[in-house]
């Protein structure tokens, strides 16, 4: 009997090392993507960064360079999985995607969480009000001033903090889950503007019939020019430099500039000028 537990603990021993050693090489995500073929991207429905167009389509500038870039490292399937942006770190870190491919603004905040590749383009923001800026908002200042405005902000964003360090307070603000729910708040006058990037808040002027305006003049702290990145787990350092690579050698170039001019973007939005 003795002799026979020896032997089942000898097993038992050799099972985990075998276990132990086994965990040691775990696959990683870049080396799961590689045998598979396929990358997981997560996106917000956020016009022009990232959104499902009317074929169902997922596009936008973040989307198409994450699919520019992984079909030159090799990979032919980009699979797009819908989330709300307060949801995106969460979802990634979750393992519910691969890459966070939505523009998100590389900051310190989020820094601590993710890994950010190279920032593909820089952009400043501005206020979404309705037709004439009535109220004459050019900053987070002329909001302020009044108690009574109101502004809505995309919840997760770092709006909400350029706006309180403006001197807006958080009883003025009103968050909201997505862009939509912002362009439907200032048109509906439960919010007086709207903040946000100036392509997306360009873009739902041009939708609103003539309702509303994108403030052409934001008068905005210059620190606050948002640089947008994909962005990875922690442990995926060895993914996030694959893309890396692949991003120096493309930004900038003639075949990258036609893949974002669709949304608005062009050479002035580049971190580097080439």
């Amino acid at each position: 009997m003795r002799h026979a537990l020896e032997r089942l603990a000898a097993a038992m021993c050799c099972v985990a090392g075998l276990l132990a050693s086994f965990s040691s090489y775990a696959e990683t995500t870049w080396e799961r993507i590689q045998r598979t073929g396929e990358v997981r991207i997560g996106y917000a429905n956020e016009v022009p960064f990232a959104y499902s167009d009317l074929r169902g389509r997922v596009t936008g500038e973040s989307p198409e360079i994450a699919k520019a870039v992984f079909h030159r490292l090799g990979i032919p399937h980009v699979k797009a999985i819908l989330t709300e942006w307060g949801a995106l770190i969460p979802g990634l870190q979750a393992n519910r995607f691969d890459v966070i491919a939505a523009g998100m603004y590389i900051t310190p905040d989020r820094m601590q969480q993710v890994l950010f590749a190279d920032p593909h383009y820089q952009l400043d923001d501005t206020l979404l009000v309705r037709k004439g800026n009535g109220r004459n908002l050019h900053s987070f200042a002329d909001i302020a001033r009044d108690p009574t405005l109101k502004l809505a902000v995309m919840a997760g964003t770092v709006e909400y903090d350029y706006a309180i360090k403006g001197g807006v307070s958080p009883k003025q603000i009103l968050q909201v889950p997505n862009t939509i729910a912002q362009f439907q708040a200032v048109k509906t006058q439960r919010a007086h503007a709207a903040v946000g990037t100036r392509l997306t808040m360009k873009d739902m002027a041009s939708k609103s019939n003539g309702r509303l305006e994108a403030v052409e003049v934001f008068h905005d702290d210059p620190a606050h020019m948002g640089y947008g990145a994909l962005a990875f787990r922690k442990e995926d350092r060895d993914l996030r430099d694959a893309v890396n690579d692949t991003l120096q050698g493309w930004i900038g170039s003639e075949e990258h500039l036609q893949t974002i001019a669709p949304f608005g973007f062009d050479r002035n939005n580049l971190t580097q000028k080439k």
